[in-house]
């Protein structure tokens, strides 16, 4: 038998932060009498503070982008030129998504790169606390290497308001809508469904649903399996069960005048890891300051962007999904008539996940599979091809955001969907063999085979009757708090309050601080940086002080890394103690006996 994909693996990543290298510099400094002399030193002082000048005019401009795109309306931030084909805030039931078509890439219209007759791509990004545009902010994205490959591309966005009262169905019936439309559009061949981080069980919905659809479904970053691996290995659902379950998303919703926002999902995204978030981003942009300003600035505007979900779908989605559990056990009720069901699913399922992705790791990726379907028998009963893909080391953001990945992995799932629509039912591990190393590359160059697993080889930790105590704390949570608080704050909050709320989230006001409006010191800032970049000359890597400023930074870095698995060790420890000790196991027999 093979062995397990997810038992044997591998740790690919040190709890460090790694240091980094730096690309040489020039070395010439303009002394008094306007004569060069690349022999004389530039101080380290001076060169540190002129990039910590840079460093903070660069935070400055990230606020400047930030409120300029709040002044947009926050526009999808596609690298791409596209046409608006439906709105679902005028459909009957409206929601707040929008069905684009790329139109343009580069200065290739849809007409010079377009092949008519290959499949659709369907590109839908996730409502994770961010704006849409993770899936084709720059040119080598899942958009752009779609494209590039001659397949029409429509990108499917949403808008940063919900609508009042906005339902998880009036969002699905929205998707299927448009993924009727571009059926109608494209007769000849089913589209391609690429379903992104949480965008992914939206994709699986429409696939799982009453109706499906036809055409394969790629997920990448997926999580559908909320109740695999270890119970205390998981930081955002450990958490999730200490503070009590669902309760604090209502509330949050609730003070927000009926809407979630997004920022808290970015807060807990920056916690899971503030080694990197918090300190190695901003460390790595204090050091390369002359090189990593527009890099630095291009990924903030979409990460800063937080946009809003209706009370409604942030407590169906907590409910259901990270406490509940139930699409994975078939209890997700999409509407009144129909309800999810994975074994309905007969689209070839092609599953991306990495082994460096620490919010959605192969356990939650995979680890349906085996609960779903008894043993590989009655995977191949139910018709059903699933194709599973790991990268060794990408992080969860790198899966869809890393160039590398794009032109290899994201390539070789396009060129390889007919082949895996041929495929025998039954579930294979996706090998990508790249003799050249070169991610850039095209078949024959590599090559790709298809490796038959058994379901029974993944194995995966299910601890269920454990999470099935957090569940029931946070139904029990949730009641009391809807009982006693929740109608007194709902009474009280209004849309002013609301807005001052989501003013003074951290996650704003610690980039907007940065920014002349609220500012004024930064005018300075900004007119210092401009003359520096004028005659800038940085010190080479080689300078002593710049190497034992490097080694200080990693150091640090160190430390707050090795902070966070002391909490996340503490954390670990309360959750199995207050679920898994004898306290708990005391409650679980009361309970029991009690029905």
């Amino acid at each position: 038998m093979t062995p397990s994909p997810l038992a044997s693996r591998r740790s690919v990543r040190q709890a460090g932060v790694k240091a980094h290298k730096y690309p040489k510099a020039v070395h010439l400094v303009e002394p008094a009498d306007g004569k060069t002399d690349s022999a004389a030193p530039v101080p380290y002082a001076q060169d540190a503070f002129e990039r910590w000048v840079l460093f903070v005019d660069t935070l400055r401009q990230r606020a400047g982008n930030m409120i300029e795109h709040e002044r947009q309306g926050m526009p999808p931030l596609l690298d791409f030129k596209y046409e608006t084909i439906l709105d679902a805030r005028q459909f009957d039931a409206p929601a707040n998504y929008a069905l684009l078509r790329i139109t343009e890439i580069d200065a290739d219209l849809w007409g010079d790169c377009v092949d008519e007759t290959k499949p659709p791509v369907i590109v839908i990004d996730p409502r994770a606390g961010h704006g849409p545009g993770i899936g084709g902010f720059k040119r080598d994205s899942e958009v752009g290497m779609a494209m590039r490959e001659g397949h029409p591309v429509y990108f499917v966005m949403f808008f940063p308001e919900p609508m009042p009262g906005q339902t998880l169905a009036d969002v699905h019936h929205a998707l299927s809508r448009f993924v009727a439309e571009v059926s109608h559009r494209h007769p000849d061949a089913p589209p391609i469904l690429y379903g992104n981080c949480q965008a992914g069980w939206a994709v699986t919905l429409l696939a799982a649903d009453c109706q499906g659809l036809s055409g394969p479904v790629v997920l990448n970053g997926s999580p559908l399996s909320y109740w695999s691996g270890e119970a205390g290995t998981s930081t955002i659902r450990m958490l999730g069960g200490l503070i009590g379950g669902s309760w604090a998303a209502h509330l949050a919703a609730d003070l927000g005048d009926g809407r979630f926002d997004g920022a808290w999902l970015a807060q807990n995204f920056e916690n899971l890891q503030p080694e990197k978030s918090l300190w190695a981003k901003f460390a790595d942009l204090y050091t390369r300051v002359d090189t990593e300003r527009e890099r630095f600035l291009e990924f903030e505007r979409w990460w800063n962007g937080y946009y809003m979900l209706s009370r409604e779908e942030i407590l169906a989605i907590s409910r259901n999904l990270f406490i509940g559990n139930k699409l994975e056990t078939g209890e997700l009720r999409i509407c009144d008539n129909c309800t999810a069901d994975l074994t309905r699913i007969r689209n070839p399922i092609v599953i991306f996940t990495s082994w460096g992705d620490d919010i959605t790791p192969p356990a939650q990726a995979l680890g349906w599979i085996p609960q779903v379907y008894a043993n590989t028998a009655a995977l191949k009963a139910a018709g059903q091809r699933i194709v599973y893909l790991t990268n060794p080391h990408a992080g969860h953001l790198g899966i869809f955001v890393s160039a590398s990945v794009a032109r290899l992995e994201h390539r070789a799932i396009l060129e390889s969907l007919s082949e895996i629509d041929a495929l025998a039912p039954g579930l294979y591990e996706m090998k990508i063999d790249n003799p050249t190393g070169d991610p850039d590359c095209h078949k024959p160059a590599f090559s790709v085979r298809f490796e038959p697993r058994e379901v029974a080889d993944i194995k995966v930790p299910h601890p269920a009757e454990t999470l099935a105590k957090v569940a029931r704390v946070s139904e029990i949570n949730e009641t009391a708090y809807d009982l006693f608080a929740g109608p007194w704050l709902r009474a009280g909050t209004t849309p002013a309050s609301a807005d001052v709320i989501r003013a003074m989230h951290p996650m704003r006001w610690t980039r907007m601080m940065f920014s002349e409006r609220y500012n004024p010191w930064m005018a300075v800032v900004r007119e210092q940086a401009e003359s520096l970049r004028k005659c800038r000359v940085p010190l080479p890597d080689s300078d002593p002080g710049i190497a034992a400023e490097r080694a200080t930074l990693d150091a640090v870095g160190n430390q707050i890394a090795s902070a966070r698995m002391a909490r996340d060790k503490m954390v670990a420890g309360m959750f199995k103690m207050l679920f898994q000790g004898p306290f708990a196991t005391i409650h679980h027999t009361t309970d029991t006996k009690d029905k």
